[in-house]
């Protein structure tokens, strides 16, 4: 039997196809869309049993060709843009399919664990796991939103797991096809790597220049968690994951330049050193983000620690000189 990956070729699918075959896992079906064709360099050190495009799975899932060969599924694959403005195409791929598939593990008894998202709290100020906090500001948002209220109505009498994890925001290695869509950490580290100085917002919503808060969690811990649910198996519900700190773009951007001097044995520097030397320099908040963006975001993990997963989280200077050290060391685990 298989554990489905859905986007698999992409950040946080590969990472998991690599954690399961260092788990000893190679009975993996790996399930996205590579009309984008170079994300397999994601795949490429990684084992898989088979590949099948988005669309042929749900194909083959509605046409019950699959009923019998699914061990797990997890539920990574979505369109993540932020600015995407085609609300019927994002409800359509990452609503939609996202119901196909929930009905179709609990029919057949199969663990599902899926891809939620810290956007469907908005602007809001508390990040737990209630309807009451919960306001998107963009249809990707909404998207998630929507389909964790699907959850919601077939969680009292569910057959099979189920298990929705909140990412916050996400870093580490195999991310760079994603562009514009990276981490704020991919992006500040290939800056200072082309220009020696990393570019921040000026203030916004009440803060000061770079100093707009938001929880950053490495990519390991997403996937330790993943793999938590997935051997557990007996805990069902809407998790958030993050690390339970929020980190200013300031400080952020203070670790990315830290580690990438690293290499240079320099000595580390404050914000207000790196603002004077011109390392970190602050641009006009962009007017189209206004009204959409998340000035601050700071997971509440109560649920997740009473769901049993008790690791602790990295921290943004260890997440951030592991992830440079990466790619400071060129391989195709780097993407």
């Amino acid at each position: 039997m298989y554990i489905a990956v859905t986007g698999a070729a992409g950040f946080i699918g590969s990472n998991l196809v690599r954690a399961l075959n260092a788990r000893g896992h190679d009975n993996i079906l790996a399930v996205d869309d590579l009309g984008r064709g170079d994300k397999f360099r994601n795949l490429v050190d990684c084992d898989i049993a088979d590949y099948l495009d988005k669309d042929d799975f749900l194909a083959r899932i509605r046409d019950g060709d699959l009923d019998d060969d699914l061990e797990a599924v997890l539920h990574q694959g979505a369109c993540s843009d932020t600015l995407e403005s085609d609300g019927r195409y994002m409800l359509q791929n990452n609503y939609r399919y996202s119901v196909a598939l929930l009905e179709h593990c609990q029919d057949n008894d199969v663990p599902l664990c899926y891809a939620s998202s810290a956007s469907v709290y908005g602007a809001g100020t508390v990040f737990r796991e209630e309807r009451a906090h919960e306001a998107p500001l963009n249809v990707y948002g909404y998207s998630k939103f929507l389909f964790d209220q699907y959850v919601r109505r077939v969680l009292p009498d569910h057959t099979a797991p189920v298990v929705g994890l909140r990412y916050f925001n996400v870093y580490g290695p195999r991310e760079s096809h994603k562009g514009r869509m990276a981490s704020v950490v991919h992006h500040f580290m290939q800056q200072y790597r082309e220009t020696g100085s990393v570019r921040l917002f000026e203030g916004s919503d009440g803060y000061a220049n770079g100093a707009q808060e938001r929880d950053f969690v490495s990519v390991e811990d997403v996937v330790k968690v993943n793999l938590h649910f997935l051997e557990g198996r007996d805990r069902s519900g809407i998790y958030n994951l993050g690390t339970g700190r929020a980190t200013s773009f300031n400080a952020v951007a203070a670790a990315v330049i830290g580690a990438c001097r690293a290499e240079a044995a320099s000595a580390p520097s404050t914000v207000a050193e790196l603002v004077a030397s011109g390392a970190i320099v602050y641009v006009p908040f962009p007017p189209d983000l206004a009204g959409k963006y998340q000035s601050f975001t700071q997971a509440d993990t109560a649920r997740l620690r009473a769901a049993g997963y008790t690791a602790p989280m990295l921290a943004i200077d260890e997440g951030v000189r592991r992830y440079a050290e990466g790619l400071m060391t060129p391989s195709r685990t780097s993407s």
